[in-house]
């Protein structure tokens, strides 16, 4: 029996896997193309042949969370779990992606964008957003399908549970990857959940 070998990842996926792997080394660190050059193995002339710009390889890396995200968002929404489950699938995924892509979770709290473009700022804003969106569209759909309400508002609502996964996101980065963003998180959601969450 022959091994298979693994598929042959881009020159512009080495990159990017690159640009994340440095943030994740490097934290505090700002990343030159020159240094990222020699991560990668290759001349800076070499890198503005994938990418015109250092600001096109983050918003390569900003892309690739707004995908991965999203996709399983999806999937959880479609899902027939309950909106209170769907809520914390929701927000576990985003910190589970974060303890396992650390590099990327410089950029999603603006750490690693430093002196970089406001695009990028702007574009990491939105994916916020719109996971956000997607708490409360399930918020407000919960009375009606399952005569659950929340405590306040499905807008506040979603703010305060955005507020709490992205707090746990800044602690991770804040502690140089040490403190996992899912630590405690089993125990915390139920008690956001007791205190959100009331029967109609």
């Amino acid at each position: 029996m022959t091994d298979i070998a693994p598929p042959k990842i881009s020159r512009r996926e080495q990159i990017l896997q690159a640009l994340a792997h440095m943030l994740e080394a490097e934290p505090g660190a700002r990343i030159t193309t020159a240094a990222l050059a020699r991560e990668v193995g290759v001349s800076e002339a070499a890198l503005y042949r994938h990418f015109p710009s250092k600001a096109k390889m983050f918003e390569g890396l900003i892309g690739f969370m707004e995908e991965t995200l999203f996709s399983r968002v999806k999937m959880i929404t479609q899902s027939d779990g309950s909106s209170q489950k769907q809520c914390e699938q929701i927000l576990t995924l985003l910190l589970a992606f974060v303890e396992k892509n650390p590099g990327m979770s410089r950029i999603l709290t603006g750490d690693a964008l430093s002196g970089e473009i406001e695009r990028l700022r702007r574009q990491v804003s939105k994916l916020f957003d719109r996971l956000e969106t997607e708490l409360r569209r399930i918020l407000r759909e919960a009375e009606m399908r399952e005569g659950l309400r929340t405590q306040a508002t499905p807008t506040a609502t979603a703010n305060l549970l955005m507020a709490a996964a992205e707090g746990r996101i800044r602690q991770f980065v804040r502690s140089e990857f040490e403190q996992p963003p899912t630590q405690s998180w089993d125990e915390q959601w139920p008690l956001l959940a007791q205190a959100l969450f009331r029967d109609a």
